[in-house]
């Protein structure tokens, strides 16, 4: 199977299994969208959503965000970890939305990424799906997959990015991450994976070397 064989099967299947694919993460607009993915680092999808519910009736905007202390976030998002770096960078970013911005979510890789706690995959995430810009938010997961299919023998997510960018149509992007995501946990985990079952590791395997 070539290299463009094995995207346009990728591609053909994720498509066949999620044809459809909802931000897993509860968000209303470009700043809570920001602030889930901003909370969701090292953290998983369902745990953030079970603290987002409350921070943001309290505060679903930068300028309430701003009139809670950093205390109050803090104390709101501690299951989701990293606690104390992530509840001062929502406190800070909202903050500069409201000082740079006239309190809206730039839509800029640029502006996004010098927000505090903004990384590059956070701003990927933003840029595609509160704004269809096409990105390809590659965390450890869609790395591991990436991987693990012979797509890249990227040494890092940053490298892993490069490569599916190069290989698959730039149209897909911001839906093909997900569809990646969601495959990754019904299908190919971590631990305790089967590539013989697996509905793609089975046949991406098979690699024409002829």
């Amino acid at each position: 199977m070539t290299e463009n064989e094995k995207a346009q099967f990728i591609m053909k299947k994720l498509e066949s299994l999620y044809p459809e694919t909802p931000v897993p993460l509860l968000h209303s607009d470009p700043y809570t969208l920001l602030v889930a993915v901003l909370l969701s680092a090292q953290c998983t999808d369902e745990r953030v959503n079970k603290v987002t519910p409350e921070l943001f009736r309290l505060a679903n905007n930068p300028a309430d965000m701003t009139r809670l202390t950093v205390e109050e976030i803090e104390r709101i998002i501690k299951p989701c970890g990293l606690s104390p770096a992530k509840s001062k960078a929502i406190s800070q970013l909202s903050q500069i939305l409201l000082d740079k911005y006239d309190g809206e979510v730039p839509a800029s890789f640029e502006a996004l990424e010098s927000l505090p706690g903004v990384g590059h995959k956070t701003a990927s995430v933003v840029m595609s799906q509160a704004f269809g810009v096409p990105a390809f938010p590659v965390d450890t997961h869609i790395h591991r997959l990436a991987t693990r299919w012979g797509l890249t023998s990227g040494k890092n997510v940053t490298e892993t990015e490069k490569d599916l960018k190069r290989i698959f149509p730039e149209s897909s992007w911001n839906k093909l991450h997900l569809q990646i995501i969601f495959f990754g946990r019904q299908y190919c985990p971590a631990r305790g994976h089967d590539p013989g079952v697996c509905p793609i590791c089975s046949e991406v395997g098979k690699i024409d070397t002829a």
